[in-house]
């Protein structure tokens, strides 16, 4: 089904932006993992709206229940169901959306396909869908401990719109990232990205950016070819996000402008292990992590949903105008930076356990 990630450690999310509630059923999660609702709740608490300035005003304090699946603290072994009760929606926000599709939002698309849609806040396709995400990412987290000790997933706001940070993936800790509202972790680039959004958000208008994203620590030999390389679970996972629009690993698009001895990745031994001398692969080659950082880049479009008059067409197809309504991020990078983290580590963690079945 479509609403269902990964093979092994399996996730199902469900819900609807201004429906009673959002959340995620776990399915193959170890037994005897040590599991609390202030676990989940640390991830949640980054990416609930309402926590800054520069981001939508939307009050939800996100909290969440555990419904089954664990038992004085630990996991079962049976499915883990999470939820997320919706406290503050406003449907009567988007009436006027009820006949007006949103330009270049998932209105029309849903209609097309199913002939009905949720058009409060956009039903499936918001962003609240992803609450589930990110709680079922603190269950992997405590998979990973156990039997990945070490192996992490940090990312930050690499860019946003024509303003660019410089960060070094290797050394990167989310501490540094957590320092400021706009999640990047780059000092110097605090500052104007926050003026941006703000200039932008008072305007009526919205911008988009990429977000950049470490594994560190990740086994080497993940990854089930061909059709489940590492890299391409990756890229599914990711573009599976609201907004995200491109995906790129390693040297990515710029790697097209090297010759194969630039861009190969010398090899020696250190410490007894296999290593490369650089890292121009991204972590994966062959569709298998090989041991060092994966680092991969996520580009995501603005926000559909702007407070300007446009062109568009109602439900009646006949042609009309718009302009956006209710309570929308001008920017939706800050947040999407936990999401980012936790769609790497549920894919991460799938793969650790494919691959413990598969080769012991």
């Amino acid at each position: 089904m479509s609403s269902i990630l990964g093979q092994v450690f399996r996730i199902s999310t469900w819900g609807e932006s201004h429906g009673g509630g959002v959340g995620v059923v776990i399915d193959g999660c170890p037994p005897r993992l040590p599991l609390s609702v202030d676990d989940i709740q640390t991830d949640l608490d980054r990416r609930r709206p309402g926590q800054s300035d520069i981001t939508t005003p939307r009050k939800e304090q996100d909290r969440c229940e555990i419904l089954s699946g664990v038992f004085q603290g630990l996991t079962l072994g049976s499915p883990i169901s999470i939820m997320v009760r919706n406290e503050d929606a406003r449907p009567e926000s988007y009436t006027e959306m009820a006949e007006k599709y949103r330009p270049s939002h998932a209105d029309y698309c849903y209609d097309a396909k199913y002939g009905i849609r949720n058009w409060q806040g956009g039903g499936r396709s918001s962003a609240r869908e992803t609450i589930g995400r990110v709680a079922a990412a603190s269950v992997a987290k405590k998979v990973l401990a156990a039997l990945a000790p070490g192996c992490e997933a940090v990312a930050w706001v690499k860019s946003i719109y024509n303003l660019s940070a410089n960060v070094d993936p290797s050394t990167i800790t989310q501490a540094q990232v957590e320092s400021n509202i706009v999640r990047t972790g780059d000092p110097a680039a605090v500052e104007p990205m926050i003026e941006l959004i703000k200039k932008i958000r008072s305007e009526g208008n919205s911008v988009g950016g990429v977000i950049e994203c470490v594994i560190r620590n990740c086994p080497p030999g993940l990854g089930v070819p061909v059709f489940d390389k590492l890299d391409a679970e990756l890229a599914k996972a990711m573009l599976s996000l609201p907004a995200t629009k491109a995906f790129e690993i390693g040297s990515g698009f710029a790697g097209t402008l090297l010759t194969g001895l630039e861009h190969n990745d010398p090899m020696r031994m250190k410490d007894g292990r296999v290593r490369s001398t650089k890292n121009d692969s991204g972590g994966i080659q062959g569709g298998i992590s090989n041991g060092e950082d994966i680092v991969f880049r996520v580009a995501f479009k603005p926000t559909a949903t702007v407070m300007r008059e446009q062109d568009t067409v109602s439900s009646a197809h006949e042609d009309t105008t718009l302009t956006g309504r209710g309570r929308h991020d001008a920017c939706v990078l800050p947040r999407a930076v936990p999401i980012v983290e936790a769609m790497a580590l549920l894919v991460i963690t799938d793969h650790l356990l494919r691959q413990r079945a598969q080769c012991g």
